[in-house]
């Protein structure tokens, strides 16, 4: 049986990433904080089960993106722009106007993987931001090693392409 002191050592640590992967399919924080809730209270319930486990970071994940995915069949909503997250603490060595421009490029990157459909938007969340492995992200997701590759590889060149759009034409 699981502990409270094991459940804060080995359950809560995993917030984070969940909360970013809930927030990266519903883009709403509110609703993404209630996942990462909602995740810890189902595992908290067959905390039995827990050592059966061999990966708990991607049984978490798993669970909180199913939460997540039911929960935007339930809303059908459209996709709104996520709130801006703190960026890493300021450089002094970076001037006003190049971190104006960092900021905003980087704002242009969350908007267009916000346009990407769900399962690219999800891949790009756990490659790119998260550092997962393909096959880690094929756990996660439930599909194949080559879906990943190939979903991943389409979504960055969706971005770059939308980028370099940006870059030439501007808005």
């Amino acid at each position: 049986m699981i502990s409270t002191y094991s459940f804060e050592k080995e359950l809560l640590p995993h917030s984070d990433r969940l909360f970013r992967m809930a927030l990266r399919i519903t883009l709403d924080k509110e609703a993404a904080e209630d996942l990462v809730r909602e995740t810890l209270l189902k595992v908290w319930q067959h905390h039995d089960t827990l050592s059966e486990i061999d990966n708990l970071e991607s049984y978490l994940i798993t669970i909180c993106r199913r939460l997540a995915l039911d929960y935007m069949a339930r809303k059908e909503r459209d996709n709104v722009s996520l709130d801006q997250v703190d960026i890493d603490a300021a450089d002094a060595s970076v001037s006003p106007l190049e971190k104006l421009s960092r900021d905003d490029r980087i704002a242009w990157v969350r908007q267009l993987i916000d346009t990407l459909p769900e399962k690219q938007r999800s891949i790009v969340q756990l490659r790119d931001i998260e550092d997962k492995s393909v096959k880690e992200t094929a756990e996660i997701l439930g599909i194949t090693q080559e879906d990943v590759k190939t979903s991943h590889h389409r979504a960055r060149k969706t971005l770059r392409a939308k980028l370099q759009e940006i870059d030439q034409y501007g808005l």
